[in-house]
């Protein structure tokens, strides 16, 4: 009898180890005590040491919400009110990005690819060389609408050439992709407790170089998504306003088992043995890989559906096998749907997944 949860195969939430599950029982806490100080600060110091190029130049600053809302948090609290943002999309969560900045009516543009292709680093080059009022780059890192992982190092070296700043999307890729912190052209990082950190939904952070806080003051145009703010209250461990305890409970946890496990190099082998096992045997199976398998992040993979099959029923037949896989989004519902092997996976799980795709489209050609 399978004794195991749930198992999510969406890009967060994840599934919860059971070290991280057990933190949410901690003991009450308020956060206006000092031993709730102590636990932001030690969460602060061991986001800050996740990739060693960043402990010395950058600061973690915790927000609560989602990834959206550190993503926004960033937008609000350093893009430009009078220069432009260039944003380089390829996907929902860059178009997103772009919606953010209307919607706080600060200056940009945006360089649109296709959610199959990468992002346009040539109209990039392009729009930097004729625009000079470019201030800074927006882009997501790993891209889960379709899985494409964007390689950091040309971007960042674009940025270079044309003395402008970096500000990335890590939602789906700090603590388990490599990212550049020793670039001086990467300027903000944005990403969340509940994907490649194994936390709970709740919250979000933003590793702000160090320099940006001393030199300038906020951009923002309110209260909650200021990061200025929070930047000043963290600096005792505490919060302008009210954060999520347990989220903090979990994330604190979460950070210690990456540690113990290895840190973000070990889990992206992790990842990256788990998705190759399942793009392999999707293979054998008729099941073709969305993109090239070479392009992917190492936790996120998108498939063709199988012939035969949509995707409610693919959906609903793991489902009730004790698996969540998660659709393609917008116009592409239709022709896809992703696995992540983001969480607490284990090698049975992925061996049961198997034999279920196996016995659901050997077993049946068509729907």
């Amino acid at each position: 009898m399978n004794k195991r949860p749930t198992i999510l195969l969406n890009p967060g939430p994840v599934t919860l180890t059971q070290r991280v599950r057990q933190s949410l029982l901690r003991e009450d806490m308020c956060h206006r005590e000092a031993d709730f100080a102590a636990l932001m600060l030690d969460i602060k110091s061991r986001l800050a040491n996740v990739y060693a190029e960043a402990q010395n130049s950058f600061e973690a600053v915790t927000i609560t919400g989602s990834g959206t809302c550190a993503v926004e948090a960033m937008i609000d609290s350093f893009c430009s009110r009078d220069r432009t943002t260039l944003v380089l999309s390829n996907g929902i969560y860059g178009e997103r990005i772009a919606a953010m900045l209307a919607a706080h009516d600060r200056p940009f543009r945006e360089l649109r690819a296709d959610w199959r292709d990468p992002i346009e680093l040539d109209k990039a080059r392009e729009a930097l060389l004729y625009d000079p009022g470019i201030r800074h780059l927006v882009a997501v890192h790993n891209e889960t609408t379709s899985g494409r992982l964007t390689d950091l190092t040309p971007l960042l070296d674009l940025c270079a050439e044309f003395e402008v700043d970096l500000m990335l999307d890590a939602v789906s890729s700090f603590g388990a992709e490599w990212i550049d912190f020793s670039h001086p052209r990467l300027m903000a990082v944005a990403s969340t407790g509940n994907k490649c950190l194994h936390g709970i939904v709740g919250i979000a952070f933003v590793l702000v170089r160090k320099t940006q806080f001393e030199k300038r003051t906020s951009n923002s145009d309110g209260l909650y998504l200021d990061l200025f703010r929070y930047h000043a209250a963290q600096t005792d461990g505490f919060s302008p306003y009210t954060p999520a305890v347990h989220a903090c409970f979990a994330l604190q946890e979460a950070l210690q088992e990456l540690a113990d496990q290895g840190g973000w190099r070990a889990r992206r082998q992790r990842y990256r043995q788990l998705s190759e096992q399942i793009r392999d045997k999707l293979a054998a199976l008729g099941i073709a890989t969305f993109l090239d398998a070479a392009v992917y992040s190492s936790m996120i993979s998108s498939f063709k559906l199988p012939k035969g099959w949509d995707y409610p029923g693919i959906h609903d037949a793991l489902r009730s096998r004790g698996f969540v896989i998660y659709a393609g989004q917008g116009g592409l519902y239709r022709e896809m749907f992703r696995i992540c092997t983001m969480g607490d996976i284990q090698d049975e799980d992925i061996a049961r997944l198997l034999a279920s795709m196996e016995e659901l489209i050997c077993g049946r050609a068509t729907r």
